[in-house]
């Protein structure tokens, strides 16, 4: 009997171990990494598992209205230029399940790359990546409107 016990006991030891904290998500900086290497590799399937759903619900609505399928449009967006030798990057920043990464692009400026946590994964958000854009481009259009519209006073 007291065999029994010991061996159970050894047996929850063991099933509890199994059983706890699993391997950490990887960060936004790894998830961009494995980026880069499947964006080298060509491997559409990677670079779409590294995007978020809302930005791929983007590229597909992009790929339809151009009639071509997915994979050429994630192909073809990446976040730099796949002939670039080297990806520099800096600042990761973790804010609950958002994060950002600043990336140097082909022209030598950093842009800030959005990452969400989705399923348990830090995923790129080329969608928060786009509205980014033509936010900065409607405040860059409205500040050029006042000043025409102050110059006009």
């Amino acid at each position: 009997m007291r065999f029994i016990s010991i061996l159970f006991l050894i047996l929850a030891g063991l099933f509890g171990a199994s059983c706890g904290p699993g391997d950490q998500p990887a960060t936004p900086l790894e998830t961009f990494k494995t980026y880069t290497k499947a964006i080298k590799q060509k491997d559409t399937t990677t670079m779409k598992l590294l995007l978020s759903a809302d930005s791929i619900k983007m590229l597909e609505q992009e790929a339809k209205a151009q009639n071509i399928s997915l994979d050429d449009v994630v192909k073809r967006e990446t976040l730099f230029n796949e002939n670039q030798t080297s990806v520099e990057f800096r600042n990761e920043k973790i804010d609950g399940g958002r994060a950002t990464l600043e990336v140097k692009n082909s022209f030598g400026t950093f842009e800030t790359v959005p990452f969400v946590f989705e399923e348990g994964e830090w995923k790129i958000d080329k969608k928060g990546f786009a509205d980014r854009l033509i936010e900065d481009i409607e405040q860059e259009n409205n500040q050029q409107l006042d000043s025409v519209i102050d110059q006009s006073r």
